[in-house]
């Protein structure tokens, strides 16, 4: 199994998204995930006035450097509450991902207050269906994710396995698929090796993170109470032949949660220097983990 992770692990940084594979490259990673979300917050990069130039540029860095982009993220946003502009912008990631050579790209569904399952489910497929019409275009797969467990009176998401592998079903296309997150699965009861068991082929792709079961937190794993034993065993019963990807957004506090102090502002924000050497911390400890199952690939 080969080592990934995402160039949103640079998003809070003044790094654009060829820099930060830059950085992900000099880690040791050869494998990387696109995050769209960074550039759907800073309206740049594909949501910039120069897409073409920007694919260009990313393609180039990606062969300069030796890493290639095999996973994406589209933005966050809700689009059971679209008024069509969000689709646009997602089908904006399935264009840069055909253009990019990315062959999965994943798309969290929607929820919205006062609809029942059945309705979440009919109007997901309404949003997905015109993603999957572009996809097949370039024959690249959509990934729906098991959501982060939240509660909320009268609101229905989809963050479980059997919910994830009926909405698969329902959508009922040959490029609908599914991202196993184990962080979010880690919220849930079900044993993750028997959640990845019920998904089974339909898992083509993760999102590696931690956290102490009672909240998202995207920690590195080992942090939290995550069981990675039971994720790879998961991985191996199904014959998983996708990337392992870190989906570590946490390992430093942004800006604004700190105490302010306006004074002086050199260490509010971590030094870009302490990130590389906790990228490389990263790559090190999956390495550690696939090599300790003898799964690590080059």
């Amino acid at each position: 199994m080969k080592l990934a992770t995402t160039t949103g692990d640079y998003s809070l940084y003044p790094c654009s998204q060829t820099e930060a594979l830059v950085h992900i490259r000099g880690a040791g990673f050869r494998y990387a995930d696109y995050n769209f979300g960074t550039d759907y917050a800073r309206r740049d990069g594909v949501y910039g006035a120069e897409f073409e130039k920007h694919i260009d540029s990313v393609n180039e860095t990606a062969a300069k450097t030796g890493i290639k982009l095999v996973q994406a993220h589209s933005p966050m946003g809700k689009p059971l509450e679209d008024d069509g502009s969000f689709l646009a912008d997602t089908l904006r990631c399935i264009d840069a991902c055909g253009k990019m050579g990315i062959p999965n790209v994943v798309v969290h569904s929607g929820y919205t207050r006062g609809i029942t399952r059945e309705e979440t489910f009919r109007r997901n497929r309404e949003f997905f269906m015109p993603l999957l019409e572009r996809a097949e275009k370039y024959g690249l797969n959509v990934l729906a994710e098991n959501f982060n467990r939240m509660c909320i009176d009268g609101m229905y998401w989809i963050d479980n396995a059997p919910d994830l592998l009926a909405l698969i079903e329902y959508v009922d296309h040959p490029l609908f698929h599914a991202v196993w997150d184990a962080g979010h699965g880690n919220l849930q009861e079900m044993p993750q090796d028997e959640a990845l068991r019920l998904l089974g082929g339909h898992v083509k792709a993760l999102h590696i993170q931690d956290n102490a079961g009672d909240h998202d937190s995207h920690l590195v794993p080992f942090l939290g109470t995550l069981n990675l034993d039971s994720v790879i065993n998961g991985l191996i019963d199904i014959g998983y032949g996708g990337y392992f990807t870190f989906e570590v957004g946490a390992f430093f506090a942004p800006e604004s949660k700190r105490r302010a102090y306006e004074r002086d502002k050199r260490l509010a924000k971590a030094p870009i220097e302490l990130r590389d050497a906790f990228e490389r911390y990263l790559y090190e400890l999956g390495r550690c983990v696939l090599e300790k199952y003898g799964l690590f690939e080059e």
